[in-house]
């Protein structure tokens, strides 16, 4: 791409490979400018992260030049990088928990310890950018959104100009997302090249000056963001148009399967989340759950799960011969044994959804170890539906033998939502299946959850994205403070009539 600025980096035919199976960056060209923002593209597993971890220190190429203000440059560390002014912050936080952020900013540096001066330097990086960080506030107590800024910080900290983001909103609410902007604005007005790895194309259209390209691995091309478009986008990312509409067939042979009646929960520091909620999900539909973040989505699957505790109301499973069978006081296993599968994609995938030191097969065992008879597990069936998810998600990964923890973000989601749909529950609940995936990956998934319908299992959909939500689901009910503001049809209402029922009870239904 033509511009009036000279690139602060220059990356020439840089390939990484990963064993004898995974090449997962072949020979990758990328200029990055000054004062701009650019996004880098790509689907799951497509080489973004990998190349941006080469350009921070933490993997060394195998082949191809990196160039940094005009020189060439060897970077075998993330010391090496901060010392070019690179710095990256990743999906995963790198935090320790029982220090403050001001600790954990200044934590590694060769550097007289001041705590007051560091502080005093911190408040004034905060200023200058708009941030909102309390030097002395422990990092436990902080939200995710919180201690990603202090990453961000911890970079600027260090004086980097180059700044790389890894999926920075996957885990924030809109307005994080437009304050996480507002930011990076500011900063990039004041000559800092910022790099944003995500797969959202729109916020691609909002925050990007350019936007580059990858597709398995290659360098597909990079362009102006103002002169391309979503379709264009996506059929470079993916090798061929992908239609971007959902399929929605018609619910059959539907009928009442979960009735769930008067049900009210406080969270831990006595909030109540959820208001005398009441609702019938059915056998063969997609019933979405919408609202704002916080309004008592996560609680509500929590609770018919059996994770969360209910102050009041019932929640009864109905059988195939119309009896009911409570399952309010029912611990987990047991509701799990009644056919309902949760699938929720959690702020941190690797700490609450899987476990990051097992391989896949391992972590498919974690829900059928049980069901053995023998003090020996069966290895072969989890085995086999290790195999399987990887085939039909298109889960990128060296092996199933491979540890979860060396999957790319989106891939980790794969394994997450594969296992649980491969499960054959009656009911499936599922919040934020395709949080970080990109568009293709996302219509798998969109895919795989009409398949359920089709097959009479009743799924319960917690989305972010109402355009999905009104194009996958055949009723939304609509939360707002922890009441239920309205059912509609999806096949019937319109976007800005949910957004109503989302901040007001007096919307329309």
């Amino acid at each position: 791409m033509e511009s009036n600025n000279i690139p602060i980096v220059k990356m020439r035919n840089i390939t990484k490979r990963f064993g004898a199976k995974v090449l997962a960056n072949d020979k990758v060209w990328l200029d990055i400018y000054p004062g701009e923002i650019l996004s880098i593209l790509g689907e799951n597993g497509s080489g973004k992260t990998t190349l941006m971890n080469m350009l921070s220190g933490i993997y060394f190429p195998d082949e191809g030049t990196i160039e940094v203000n005009g020189q060439p440059v060897v970077i075998r560390s993330p010391k090496d990088a901060f010392a070019l002014g690179i710095g990256m912050v990743h999906q995963h936080f790198k935090l320790v928990d029982v220090l403050t952020a001001a600790e954990n900013i200044v934590l590694g540096l060769e550097e007289p310890f001041d705590i007051a001066a560091s502080s005093a330097k911190i408040r004034d990086i905060c200023s200058r950018y708009g941030f909102d960080v309390n030097p002395d506030q422990k990092i436990y107590d902080m939200s995710v959104s919180q201690k990603q800024t202090v990453e961000i910080v911890k970079v600027l900290y260090r004086n980097a100009n180059i700044l790389i983001l890894d999926e920075p909103t996957a885990v924030l609410t809109p307005q994080e997302t437009d304050k996480l902007f507002a930011v990076l604005r500011n900063m990039r007005s004041d000559g800092k090249a910022i790099v944003i790895i995500t797969h959202k194309l729109h916020e691609v259209e909002e925050i990007s000056d350019r936007v580059a390209i990858l597709r398995k691995g290659q360098f597909v091309g990079d362009m102006l963001t103002k002169d391309t478009t979503p379709g264009e986008m996506t059929n470079m990312m993916v090798g061929h148009a992908v239609k971007l509409n959902i399929e929605r067939p018609d619910p059959v042979n539907s009928k009442p399967r979960l009735e769930v009646k008067d049900l009210s929960v406080r969270s831990p520091d006595g909030i109540l989340k959820l208001d005398h909620v009441s609702f019938t999900l059915n056998s063969g539909e997609i019933l979405g759950i919408a609202g704002i973040s916080g309004c008592g989505q996560k609680e509500l699957l929590e609770a018919i799960a059996g994770l969360q505790k209910a102050e009041s109301g019932s929640i009864q499973y109905v059988e195939d011969d119309g009896s009911l069978d409570e399952l309010l006081g029912k611990d987990p296993l047991e509701i799990r044994q009644k056919g309902v599968a949760l699938s929720f994609v959690p702020e941190d995938r690797l700490g609450m959804g899987l476990v990051a030191n097992m391989d896949l097969a391992d972590n498919m065992m974690l829900r059928s170890f049980r069901r053995g008879h023998s003090f020996l597990t069966d290895r072969k069936a989890p085995h086999d539906l290790a195999e399987h998810v990887v085939h039909d998600l298109e889960v990128v990964t060296p092996g199933i033998s491979t540890p979860v923890r060396r999957l790319s973000g989106g891939n980790v989601q794969k394994v997450l939502v594969g296992r649980e749909i491969a499960s054959a529950p009656s009911i499936l609940l599922t919040a934020y299946a395709v949080r970080g995936l990109d568009v293709n990956s996302s219509y798998v998934i969109y895919d795989l959850l009409n398949k359920q319908k089709q097959n009479g299992v009743g799924v319960l959909y917690v989305g972010e994205d109402l355009d999905v939500l009104l194009e996958l689901c055949d009723r939304i009910l609509v939360l707002c403070g922890g009441k239920v503001s309205g059912i509609v049809d999806g096949r019937k209402a319109e976007k800005m009539q949910i957004g109503r029922m989302m901040t007001s009870l007096g919307g329309e239904a």
